[in-house]
């Protein structure tokens, strides 16, 4: 073979190169683009299919925080005698039976609003403990007291209702 075939057998070769070169680009272009609409699909039906259901984890947990709201619990969670160690109970078991009922909630939010919530909770228990620790004699001072302490300062189940409503917000 002579440097000219060569040459020859190089000019016939590279368009044929080239052009095999821009299909394959294209063709795998095609490929990703495709791909990305099927997951873009499959991502918009499950988002169908289970949108409903979060929004329904997120009222229920909203739910949750209204009654575990120290006005709303006292209210709803009367003491069955005059012991205040017996109502304390009373309240935070009502809290906790709540809390447990909606337990399987935690799966359809974003872990951060289950800690809010969880922490919510937590906070409540720990106002009635409080309020448990002074030295109220009866269930019915207890629950006065445990009132007033929600009185001055924001609510733990409000500040966590306000991230709940947050976090649906950016559902949409």
């Amino acid at each position: 073979m002579t440097g000219d075939q060569i040459f020859q057998l190089f000019a016939y070769l590279l368009p044929s190169v080239v052009t095999g070169a821009i299909a394959f680009y294209f063709f795998r272009m095609h490929t990703n683009n495709e791909e990305g609409r099927r997951r873009f699909l499959l991502h918009k039906d499950s988002q169908t299919n289970t949108l409903p259901i979060r929004l329904q984890a997120y009222e229920r947990m909203a739910l949750f925080l209204e009654r575990i709201a120290i006005p709303s619990l006292v209210v709803r969670v009367a003491p069955k005698s005059s012991d205040k160690n017996k109502y304390e109970s009373l309240l935070i078991q009502s809290i906790e039976t709540e809390f447990e009922h909606n337990l399987s909630q935690q799966i359809y939010m974003t872990d951060d609003c289950w800690n809010v919530i969880k922490a919510a909770k937590s906070a409540t228990i720990q106002m009635i403990r409080k309020a448990a620790m002074s030295e109220t004699d009866s269930a019915d001072k207890l629950r006065e007291d445990v009132l007033n302490e929600t009185m001055d300062k924001a609510s733990p189940s409000a500040t966590a209702l306000a991230y709940v409503k947050k976090e649906i917000g950016e559902l949409w």
